[in-house]
């Protein structure tokens, strides 16, 4: 089994769908390095701990970054970018207009960018952690931007 860096994030109106997701999966989800922003990560770790935990003898740890609003969608951006992030697992609210929409935009952006799967929904989690290769190894081919960063600039127009 290949250990993934798994992170799990929602949006207010999404917390409580993320915890019994996140519940239903416990046995797949503690046998990798959970990363979480903001409360979403107190939620779900405590939510597995009361239900699963009995005696000390459920051992998992969660990396818990800053609040989304507060820079923690982009904690997790840069995580992306310096590749230590395997899969994404974002229930956000499409209905709720957010203080911090660009975040969420810029955060699904660098996850398409660098091809890390990512699941906005139930369906697709329940997909993601059904697949062969969430306990497997899996290279995601990623496109190479080298002639994107070598562009020449005219700094003059």
């Amino acid at each position: 089994m290949e250990i993934k860096s798994i992170a799990l994030v929602a949006h207010d109106n999404r917390k409580k769908d993320l915890v019994e997701w996140a519940e239903w999966n416990y046995k797949d989800l503690v046998e990798h390095k959970l990363i979480c922003t903001g409360t979403t990560g107190n939620m779900v770790e405590n939510a597995i701990k009361n239900k699963f935990g009995k005696d000390g003898e459920l051992k998992f740890e969660i990396k818990k970054l800053k609040s989304g609003p507060l820079g923690g969608d982009q904690q997790l951006g840069a995580l992306i970018a310096e590749g230590k992030v395997d899969i994404i697992i974002f229930f956000w609210d499409p209905m709720e207009p957010h203080p911090h929409d660009v975040d969420v935009k810029a955060l699904l952006r660098i996850s398409v960018l660098y091809n890390v799967p990512t699941a906005c929904n139930r369906a697709t989690a329940d997909f993601m952690v059904s697949s062969k290769f969430f306990n497997e190894n899996y290279v995601a081919v990623t496109k190479d931007y080298s002639e994107y960063i070598k562009r020449n600039i005219n700094i003059d127009e």
